[in-house]
């Protein structure tokens, strides 16, 4: 049979997931010989054969392609006849500046934790990896992803492990990760009182013992540390809690297995593949009303009916979960507020080892830190929250050309976004730019991901607002011309980003803040744009926040700023138990504030009504956490309830008889539920009633959905039923946060436009 060689490529998330071990076994079973190579910017691949033979093998790569890896792309074509004697594995090639996909760290395998009982020289080893899974983006400095590039680099491969790297058929073949308790990196034990031990064993046994007479320990994990403490004691998280500087900051759950997560939280089929994927986010679940006995920590959540829950990721996390008598341990982030996730183990002995009970440590460095990622299943599908561990770096695939773009993102919540070729590396989450180590961080990152993606910045897109750090930082990054891009229109450009609109549609973007072009802070905006431009069509009315960004922090204020709007004076003689937690001499000075526009920036952010409304209904007063007046609220909603508040619509969208309605409810007593699911409908109502106008005025027919306010599972469920019923075609953010860590993706859209269209 005559044969042919084929020269092969293939993009995509192709290094670090065992592709080329995948593609050699392919080769020797259909008897082809040649040769496979991680080049930095693909696979490539040359084989020799019969034709037939080569078309099913380059089917059985699409078809059976590892779980972890996703092809981009197969590009082929026939070359000169080439006689290989064998198929082989090249060493890496550098040869451009183009880059192939880096995989996320992906959880520890099924065939792994049997290796961990089975395999002598790695037994209980808490960093044991193979070729499909294990630490990837956390520990990679540079392309193509080689041990060398790795910061597994200074520890050398004992002659057992060298032995499997080396055997194709072994399936930690080519693992760069690839370590025994012989030669791979170690846990360390460090206590309050000095002691220390490096035996896995007595580790495990130790935070067993700690965790379970309701102490707290510091882990040291993949992207970073972590707090741990028993879940079902409300002592040990309190003392979490003074360790941490965090008073009412619901706290995410590991639990050993999904059967016991079963037996507390409602978990459906979506819910139970994003909890068991090898990216394993946190996932938010709503609590059962009626679970085992002992019941979680009531402070576990601060009262939300939600639970942020995952499951055991780390080969630690498993030795250690097996170990302990309680079915669940709480596991935050070791930092503390507006700081990042600490990586390094001197800051966490001077930050932590006097507040907690021990320290366990590991000497393998974490070159790029990664927090949890977040989930929540709204409408059936997967919706990122915080996009880190397990999804980063992977880019998102645009139908734009990005090359060079650097987007800078928002203060809060902060990602930033770069741009190569038509993809778009999102960062992991880096957080508030409001402490020093996260400004920190977030310089850092972006010079590292310049580097690690070959890209050569050109062009740079930034907020509006004139006072982000991250506008600053990109006004100020190596003299480029700088695009500035309105918040409202970023959150909108993301999500037409991430699902390839080009073309005019009609944008709702509600958020807490953002700054709008007249220099108020918007935040309920109805708009008609494009990825070059917008028009803000509607809002909400403007209300003053008196204190700016104090009254974020004590909604009081807000509340008090609706019902002076609403009510003038009169309503100091309200007996609402929001007067009375504010007291008159501070609801005076809040008038007067208003009066004379001392510090009250007029805002129209749905997310301050909502805060608004939770100290109205004597909910929240004072928040403890950020969104807590949101979260409460989406919290109490209940479906049965189908009433909701008038609002009337003009020019902008009026909420006075709202407030009305609201305050009224409030004063007769009722149920604080009801008041919440009626808001929850209004807005809905809202949503549809304006863009229904949008689209007979305007002609079109697509709805985007934007903004931190749609990460609310009730109204983005209710508004999505009520427009798909009406034939909208209806865009909401999913691979991508609807939050502000979605803004840099919207920005490098928009810039990129711009630059096409030479607006820029």
């Amino acid at each position: 049979m005559e044969k042919i060689s084929l020269s092969i490529t293939v993009s995509g998330l192709v290094q670090g997931v065992g592709f080329r071990p995948f593609i050699y076994r392919k080769a020797v079973q259909s008897g082809l010989t040649g040769w496979v190579q991680n080049t930095n910017a693909n696979v490539r691949i040359e084989v020799t054969g019969s034709r037939e033979k080569l078309d099913n093998f380059i089917s059985s790569i699409e078809r059976d392609v590892p779980s972890a890896a996703a092809i981009e792309k197969i590009i082929y074509s026939e070359i000169k006849l080439v006689a290989y004697t064998s198929f082989s594995i090249r060493e890496s090639n550098n040869v451009s500046d183009d880059v192939t996909e880096i995989s996320p760290d992906i959880a520890v395998c099924i065939d792994c934790l049997e290796d961990m009982k089975q395999q002598p020289h790695r037994e209980a080893y808490a960093f044991i990896n193979c070729t499909n899974c294990g630490p990837r983006f956390t520990i990679i400095e540079n392309l193509p992803f080689d041990r060398s590039e790795t910061t597994m680099k200074s520890f050398e491969m004992c002659p057992v492990c060298r032995k499997e790297y080396d055997n194709v058929t072994d399936r930690r073949f080519h693992a760069q990760p690839i370590a025994c308790n012989n030669c791979g990196p170690e846990y360390e034990i460090i206590t309050r009182n000095g002691s220390s031990s490096k035996d896995i064993f007595s580790i495990i046994r130790q935070v067993a013992d700690i965790i379970g007479s309701g102490g707290v320990v510091l882990i040291k994990g993949l992207g970073g540390m972590h707090l741990a403490c028993d879940a079902f004691n409300d002592a040990a998280i309190n003392k979490l809690r003074l360790a941490k500087k965090r008073d009412g900051k619901p706290f995410a759950v590991m639990f050993r297995n999904i059967d016991l997560l079963r037996m507390y939280t409602e978990i459906d089929s979506a819910s139970e593949q994003s909890l068991i994927s090898w990216k394993r986010p946190i996932v938010l679940l709503e609590k059962k009303e009626t679970s085992p006995l002992p019941p979680l920590s009531h402070i576990l959540n601060s009262g939300l009916n939600l639970i942020g829950a995952m499951l055991p990721y780390m080969p630690f996390h498993h030795l250690l979960m097996e170990s302990l008598c309680t079915p669940a341990i709480v596991l935050t982030s070791g930092n503390f507020h507006n700081e990042p996730i600490i990586i390094d183990n001197e800051l966490a002995r001077k930050q932590f080892l006097s507040s907690t009970d021990a320290l366990v440590l590991h000497n393998r460095e974490i070159y790029n830190r990664t927090d949890d990622s977040v989930t929540r299943i709204i409408a059936g599908k997967e919706r990122i929250f915080r996009r880190s561990r397990g999804y980063v770096p992977a880019p998102i695939i645009t139908g734009l050309n990005t090359e060079g773009i650097l987007a800078f993102g928002a203060e809060l919540t902060n990602c930033f976004c770069a741009g190569k070729g038509n993809k778009a590396y999102l960062s992991q989450h880096i957080g508030d730019l409001q402490g020093f180590g996260t400004t920190e961080f977030y310089e850092e990152t972006i010079s590292r991901f310049i580097k690690l993606f070959r890209i050569k910045p050109s062009l740079v897109a930034v907020d509006m607002h004139p006072d982000y750090i991250s506008s600053k930082s990109g006004f100020s990054y190596n003299s480029l011309p700088v695009v500035m891009v309105q918040h409202h229109h970023a959150h909108i450009a993301s999500c037409m980003a991430e699902h390839a609109l080009d073309e005019k549609v009609i944008g709702v973007a509600f958020d807490g803040t953002g700054f709008g072009t007249d220099g108020n802070i918007w935040g309920s905006e109805f708009l008609v744009c494009d990825m070059i431009d917008f028009e803000r069509i509607t809002h909400f009315d403007y209300i003053p926040l008196p204190g700016g960004d104090t009254a974020i922090e004590e909604p009081w204020r807000i509340a008090v700023s609706w019902l002076y709007k609403v009510f003038g004076k009169s309503f100091t003689s309200f007996n609402l138990p929001l007067l009375k937690v504010a007291g008159k001499e501070r609801y005076e000075i809040i008038i007067r504030m208003i009066d004379k526009k001392i510090n009250s920036p007029l805002t129209s952010g749905a997310g301050r009504l909502f805060d608004a409304v939770a100290s109205l209904a004597d909910i929240v007063h004072f928040s403890s956490f950020q969104s807590e007046g949101p979260m409460r609220l989406e919290s109490l909603v209940r479906s049965g309830i189908k009433g909701s508040y008038p609002y009337s619509s003009r020019q902008t969208i009026c909420l006075d008889e709202l407030i009305k309605a609201i305050v009224d409810d409030v004063l007769k007593g009722e149920e604080k539920v009801t008041i919440a699911t009626k808001l929850h409908n209004t807005i809905i109502l809202i949503i549809f009633d304006i863009v229904s106008a949008i689209r007979k005025d305007k002609g079109i027919n697509k709805v985007v959905l934007s903004g931190g306010v749609f990460q609310n599972k009730y109204l983005l469920e209710g508004i999505t039923d009520l427009l798909t019923k009406n034939d909208f075609e209806l865009y909401s953010n999913r691979s991508v946060p609807a939050n502000d860590g979605g803004i840099a993706l919207g920005q490098l859209a928009v810039a990129s436009k711009r630059r096409e269209m030479k607006c820029v």
